[in-house]
């Protein structure tokens, strides 16, 4: 598997060594280079550059949606026969007639698969909280969202261009330090590494089978070194959807068990001080998605949230609302790495 990237090593050395005006640009002036340029890239977010930052947001935005529109342009076909068939859809849907009845199921399981998806390719961006994340959503969700840092190594890996991602610029380093690897989180990291990069598939289900914070790595690893997609997809959709499902399942089963949970209610009030205060509310909130999960049309409406679930729902608002900006942030970043490689390309052709 090692050797699969020998030609590439190969591409990006010798794109190291870029002419210039007849000599060989310094590789060390290069990375000074691309060090102030990502560090001014970095200083490119909202609560410091305001409007920089929208104004490159909404020229990002200009600028895919140029990319798009061309990419479809270029593909009529696929586009009228996918507004065909649109169009059928549509048609099949509000025409009334027998037929209705399978409609009517075919939406409700769509909606339902669609929702539990998305609920796990959301888990895997960082978003997941919950039980409904943790343990209910379908395994292919979660699958499906491990796969761009797998796209971004792979992409890099054969096109030798260094993506700004920062876990494949911590992957690059840790392959270049991985003798003087000293502490703990380097050596697991490397060991995850080592993992999948020796045993192959058995080694990404390995990783993908059980809770695993370092399932990134795996992902970068497989394409830095150009594991075959389905090699990797089908390990984790197997590891995530089937193996580390039921894993799951087996401890909230046995976690959430009704004596168990009277036991850490009892546990919370025995801590001094803070316990008797925490007792209560945690027992509520308890008692709330119970009810929440048990709850029947005409049984009557669920009590009212206490402050712990309040807080946990105001949590979970200020993490999307720092999703959001983190996106803003990200494409006003990438339209001025746009910027910055126009620039370099104008100074070599000086």
């Amino acid at each position: 598997m090692a050797e699969n990237g020998k030609n590439c090593d190969q591409r990006r050395v010798a794109m190291n060594k870029e002419q210039h005006n007849g000599s060989f640009t310094d590789p060390s002036s290069m990375n000074e280079k691309k060090r102030r340029d990502r560090e001014e890239r970095q200083n490119i977010v909202l609560w410091r550059q305001p409007l920089i930052t929208l104004q490159y947001f909404s020229l990002e935005i200009l600028v895919i949606l140029k990319e798009w529109t061309s990419k479809l342009w270029h593909r009529q076909s696929i586009v009228v026969s996918f507004l065909l068939l649109l169009a059928v859809l549509i048609a099949t849907y509000y025409v009334e007639g027998a037929h209705q009845q399978y409609v009517q199921r075919i939406e409700k399981q769509f909606l339902l698969y669609a929702y539990w998806i998305g609920l796990g390719i959301l888990s895997s961006v960082g978003l997941g909280t919950g039980l409904h994340t943790f343990l209910l959503y379908l395994g292919i969700g979660t699958a499906i969202g491990e796969l761009p840092p797998y796209f971004m190594a792979r992409a890099a890996r054969l096109s030798g261009a260094e993506p700004d991602d920062e876990e494949y610029q911590e992957f690059e380093e840790m392959l270049e330090h991985a003798e003087a690897a000293q502490d703990f989180a380097s050596r697991a990291k490397l060991a995850v590494q080592n993992l999948v990069q020796k045993v192959g598939f058995f080694g990404i289900l390995a990783c993908a089978s059980i809770p695993n914070p370092l399932f990134d790595l795996a992902g970068i690893t497989c394409g830095h070194f150009l594991v075959p997609f389905w090699t990797f997809f089908g390990a984790t959709l197997i590891g995530k959807a089937i193996i580390k499902m039921h894993i799951q399942k087996i401890f909230v089963i046995i976690t959430f068990s009704k004596h168990i949970v009277e036991q850490m209610v009892t546990f919370i009030g025995a801590v001094p001080g803070i316990g008797p205060s925490l007792q209560k509310p945690f027992q509520e909130y308890l008692e709330a998605q119970r009810q929440k999960l048990h709850h029947r049309s005409g049984a009557g409406a669920p009590q009212g949230e206490n402050w712990l679930s309040w807080t946990f729902e105001k949590l979970v608002v200020v993490m999307v609302c720092y999703f959001v900006l983190s996106i803003i942030n990200s494409m006003a970043q990438s339209y001025a790495k746009r910027v910055q490689q126009r620039l370099n390309s104008e100074e070599k052709t000086k």
